[in-house]
C-alpha cells in the first residue's frame, strides 16, 4: 500500500501541475452562460476537444499566469489520498474478483474499476467542489455557501463510469505491448504511457456529459440575472 500511495501521489501532483490550466479552461467553458441572442463569453477555434483557445487567451490576459492555477492548491493537497484510494482499491478488487483459474474476465475488470471509482468519491467530491468554485471565482464574484458534498451523485456517476472504462482498457492495451528485458514481465515505459493516454482519453470522452452536469451543480452562486 505504501508504494501505491507514494506512486499515486507523485503521479497525481505531476499530472495536476501539467494539465491544470486546461482543466480551468474546461470548467469555465462548461459553466459559461449563453446570452438572450445566443452570444457566448468565449468563442473561436477548438484546439483539444472542448478546450477553446479563446477562453485560454482571455483567462490568461485577465488573471495572469498564476490565475491559470486558481484552485490548484486543493487538488495538490488531496490528490495523493484520492489516487491512493483509487489505485489500491482497483488492485484489491482485481485480486479478489479473479476466477479459480486465476483469470480476470473483462466484465470483472470493469466491476473492479467501477468499485474503485466508487471508493474514491469520498475524497473526489469535496476536492472537485472546492476546485471548481475557486476556478469559477474569477468569472462570478460570489461566495460559496454549499456543503462539501454538493454534486456527489454526479461525481459518482462520472468517476464510477470513468473507472469502469479506464482500468480494463488500460490493462488490455498495456498487455499488448512489448515487455522489459529484465524479466519482470512489466511493459516498457512508452507502452504504459501510450496505453494510459489512450485509455484516459477514451474514458474522459465517454463521461464528459456527466462532468458538465457535475460542474454546473458545483459552481458558485450565479450573478444576478444568470
Amino acid at each position: 500500500l505504501l508504494p501505491k500511495i507514494i506512486n499515486g501521489g507523485i503521479a497525481g501532483i505531476i499530472g495536476v501541475s501539467c494539465v491544470f490550466p486546461l482543466d480551468l479552461v474546461k470548467t469555465r467553458l462548461q459553466n459559461q452562460q449563453i446570452g438572450p441572442n445566443g452570444e457566448r463569453m468565449y468563442t473561436s477555434m477548438l484546439i483539444f476537444a472542448s478546450i477553446r483557445f479563446d477562453c485560454f487567451k482571455k483567462t490568461y490576459k485577465a488573471e495572469g499566469y498564476f490565475g491559470m492555477y486558481r484552485g490548484s492548491a486543493v487538488n495538490i493537497l488531496l490528490i495523493t489520498p484520492e489516487k491512493a484510494i483509487k489505485l489500491a482499491a482497483n488492485d484489491f478488487f482485481r485480486y479478489h474478483l479473479r476466477t479459480k483459474e486465476g483469470t480476470l474476465p473483462m466484465l470483472r475488470q470493469m466491476t473492479a474499476g467501477g468499485l474503485a471509482g466508487f471508493c474514491q468519491i469520498i475524497i473526489t467530491t469535496p476536492m472537485e467542489l472546492l476546485k471548481i468554485q475557486m476556478q469559477d471565482a474569477g468569472r462570478v464574484a460570489a461566495q460559496a455557501k454549499n456543503g462539501l458534498y454538493k454534486g456527489i451523485g454526479a461525481t459518482m456517476l462520472r468517476d464510477v463510469s470513468f473507472s469502469v472504462v479506464y482500468f480494463p482498457l488500460f490493462a488490455t492495451l498495456n498487455d499488448l505491448g512489448p515487455r522489459k528485458a529484465d524479466g519482470s514481465g512489466e511493459a516498457v515505459f512508452w507502452c504504459s504511457f501510450l496505453s494510459g493516454c489512450a485509455a484516459g482519453s477514451f474514458a474522459a470522452l465517454a463521461v464528459n456529459p456527466f462532468d458538465v452536469v457535475k460542474t454546473r451543480l458545483q459552481a458558485l452562486t450565479k450573478a444576478e440575472g444568470e
